[in-house]
């Protein structure tokens, strides 16, 4: 049973991380009278962006059909006793049920034609079962969502934008690029490529329909001494890199592909790699660690970590969505390796104060072996701002559910809601129940957008009629 949210303010219930059912699969249901007039209805609600064009269409049908009636008039008028034209223009009825008939005929014409037009033009978008206006409402329903910069990398990263990413089509993904191990780790190595890792997971995350091509990004081949370990996913985005010359267009062109929600981006364009101080049995023993791959194994805690080179620059469009964001999301995802390297930035970190946006960070719901052993929540965004600074954020999100089993060395991190945290802090259950080191993608959502509608005020975004929850 899902606890009670603490919060600072009451939560106002979330109207717009609402999930979008697809369509019915019953062919009976679909072919259905009443469901059909009730889908042609729909193309006149509010907000489809649709009734101003049939508008128009509509005048410029009655434009086109006086000019051609002044012409036919002038040709009745110079043959009166022609039967052909006398037939067609129906003379034996009244006037006015000439022109209610020939006006109906016209109406049925050019909705059907507009109707065929649409099909015609929307098909390669379009899935079996799911009709072209649900279609189009899903589309303007995202294109309104609240603009949503999400900052981090790895697994808890992409879980948070699989959630988002059924409220808006506003997201944009921020990612570390100091990954050196792994198959993103001889890519940068053989091509000199930034790893694509993290860009790779988030593009799979935010693609519009996880089926295939999102499954072939996660597949990973398991044989061969060139490609064993490799990611197809990571080696696509090598490939159209190379075909479009930059990695920053080949991400953009495989978002393309993936027909994702929103994009994804590199916290910089420069080559860049993590370093870390680790303390051993006293404060004055240390050692430094080079490299992202190595930063958990060994002994020892984590003190500091640091970029080389510590001052690179930042990817500019990142920097100008951070500036125009809503709602700016820090985590979840791995502390020291996922999150703190995209904050290290010194240019994000200068834009994320200085932007107008909701701010929160999403504390992990479990520690992580090597990194954050035995952290309670508090402890997780003081070493954050050990490294950035203090009052970056406005609000810490927490998970409460503690019960689920977990792996041997994990621990579920404690939210500390005794009144010690150092930014305000809001907590609910947030845990995933097959996977309780993992958040739940929808109850994080849901959580988010609670909390930016508690800042903004309800959000105009609810579903439009028809569009109905479902359940993943």
């Amino acid at each position: 049973m899902q606890r009670e949210a603490h919060s600072l303010t009451h939560p106002s219930t979330s109207g717009i991380v609402d999930f979008v059912q697809s369509g019915t699969n019953d062919s009976r249901e679909n072919g259905h009278p009443s469901r059909r007039w009730r889908l042609i209805a729909r193309w006149l609600e509010p907000g489809l962006g649709v009734k101003r064009w049939l508008v128009l269409i509509v005048i410029g049908t009655a434009l086109l059909g006086l000019g051609v009636a002044i012409v036919m008039l002038d040709i009745y008028r110079a043959n009166p006793e022609s039967e052909l034209l006398a037939l067609i223009s129906m003379a034996a009825l009244p006037r006015v049920l000439r022109a209610f008939v020939l006006g109906s005929l016209g109406v049925a014409v050019l909705v059907y034609a507009v109707f065929r037009l649409n099909r015609s033009l929307l098909a390669p978008y379009m899935r079996p079962g799911k009709p072209v206006v649900e279609a189009v409402a899903q589309h303007r329903r995202l294109g309104r969502g609240p603009k949503i910069v999400a900052i981090g990398g790895g697994t808890g990263l992409s879980t948070l934008l699989r959630g988002l990413k059924k409220g808006t089509g506003n997201l944009t993904a921020i990612v570390s690029v100091a990954d050196d191990g792994g198959s993103s780790g001889r890519l940068r190595q053989s091509l000199g490529l930034p790893p694509p890792g993290d860009i790779r997971a988030c593009l799979a995350a935010l693609s519009n329909d996880e089926d295939l091509l999102t499954q072939l990004f996660h597949y990973r081949f398991s044989e061969g001494d060139d490609l064993g370990g490799h990611s197809f996913g990571n080696l696509f985005i090598a490939a159209i890199s190379d075909v479009t010359g930059s990695f920053q267009e080949g991400v953009m062109e495989a978002g393309r592909v993936l027909a994702i929600r929103g994009q994804v981006l590199p916290s910089t364009a420069s080559t860049i790699s993590l370093v870390a101080d680790k303390v051993l049995s006293t404060e004055r023993e240390a050692v430094r660690i080079e490299g992202e791959s190595r930063l958990s194994s060994g002994p020892g805690k984590i003190r500091r970590v640091q970029l080389e080179p510590n001052d690179p620059p930042a990817y500019p469009p990142a920097i100008q969505a951070i500036l125009n964001a809503d709602m700016i999301v820090i985590g979840p995802g791995s502390l020291y390796t996922s999150i703190l390297p995209n904050l290290l930035v010194p240019d994000i970190t200068k834009a994320i104060r200085a932007s107008r946006a909701f701010k929160v960070y999403v504390c992990n719901v479990a520690t992580q072996p090597g990194e954050t052993d035995k952290y309670n929540c508090p402890e997780h965004w003081l070493a954050v701002e050990a490294h950035i600074g203090r009052e970056i954020v406005d609000i810490i999100i927490a998970n409460d559910n503690l019960s689920g089993e977990l792996p041997e060395g994990v621990q579920a991190v404690d939210p500390c809601i005794d009144g010690n945290s150092p930014e305000p802090l809001y907590v609910t259950d947030l845990v995933d129940p097959d996977l309780p080191s993992r958040h739940d993608p929808d109850l994080l959502a849901e959580a988010l957008i609670a909390l930016l509608e508690e800042r903004t005020g309800p959000l105009d975004l609810s579903p439009l009629n028809g569009e109905k929850k479902e359940s993943d």
